[in-house]
């Protein structure tokens, strides 16, 4: 495992998250299972919930790094120097053994997207891997995770975690109460607020969760947004939509970087579906993400 040396001043905001390398096929639809669908248009490129979510940050003008792992392939050396061309910081982005992260995407012709993830390194991400970036952990602003790489890594970079903890939780997976506990910004899309609650009712849904700021991501429909015990829906802005892929991590790099600028929470939120929606219009996960001219 190689990490180059590690800066003495933490960035804003640290995200603690996956790297892979996307593989993007065009399908009339995503097939059933044991069938067979022909494939239109093939992309690669970095993509990732982690990468995704740092990128979008940096653009938005956060100084952001990413904790993480890639293997010692192609893809990991192509990953770092996108992350390194987009501004990220990458002294806390461990190469190991073996084959970095892959997502195979499937991109319909309505522009939604059904995605497969191996782990490959992003299994690497261990509580050891999160405690040597303690110092950066508690120093940055806000720490943003997600839910592509181990759970302990998460529960670990959470306990580190002095500033605002924010927590994507992607892909669905039901959570402990002791990481419930530690969040302070959970921004889950309407499956995986069901995973996390057992019941597909947003209302109840919201009323289970017991966190200080919750926003659903709710796609063509908008969001949620709950705090202090009362929810507002926000329309989504109409688009063209050519590729949903990187919408939810546009969303939750524009939320969290109007927090830290001192919006309220449902002007934040008016921010990142903005973010969202210009996501949309352009194919491809890194490539689509926003720059902060672009938004109000």
């Amino acid at each position: 495992m190689t990490v180059r040396a590690v800066p003495d001043v933490a960035p804003d905001v640290l995200v603690v998250g996956s790297v892979n390398g996307d593989l993007t096929v065009d399908v009339d639809r995503p097939p059933v299972r044991g069938e067979t669908v022909l494939g239109g248009a093939v992309e690669r490129g970095p993509g990732g919930k982690g990468a995704n979510q740092a990128v979008a940050l940096a653009r938005l003008g956060r100084s952001v790094g990413l904790l993480g792992a890639v293997g010692e392939d192609a893809e990991g050396a192509s990953a770092l120097a996108a992350l390194r061309a987009e501004g990220v910081d990458t002294a806390w982005l461990a190469r190991v053994a073996g084959p970095t992260g892959l997502a195979v995407v499937l991109r319909d012709s309505g522009a939604d997207s059904t995605i497969v993830v191996a782990p490959g390194a992003n299994a690497a991400v261990t509580p050891a891997a999160v405690a040597a970036a303690a110092p950066a952990l508690a120093a940055a602003r806000a720490v943003l995770c997600q839910l592509e790489i181990p759970l302990a890594a998460v529960e670990a970079a959470a306990a580190a975690t002095r500033g605002l903890f924010a927590l994507n939780p992607a892909p669905a997976l039901p959570l402990p109460p002791t990481l419930l506990d530690r969040v302070d910004l959970l921004v889950p899309n309407r499956f995986e607020l069901a995973t996390l609650t057992g019941t597909t009712d947003l209302t109840e849904g919201v009323r289970r969760l017991r966190v200080p700021r919750l926003v659903v991501t709710l796609g063509a429909d908008g969001c949620l947004v709950h705090e202090a015990g009362h929810s507002h829906r926000l329309p989504a802005r109409p688009v063209v939509a050519r590729d949903t892929t990187a919408a939810g991590d546009s969303f939750c790099a524009a939320l969290l970087d109007a927090l830290l600028a001192g919006r309220p929470l449902l002007a934040a939120a008016e921010r990142a579906t903005h973010a969202a929606a210009l996501t949309t219009t352009h194919p491809g996960a890194l490539p689509s993400l926003p720059h902060h001219t672009s938004l109000p």
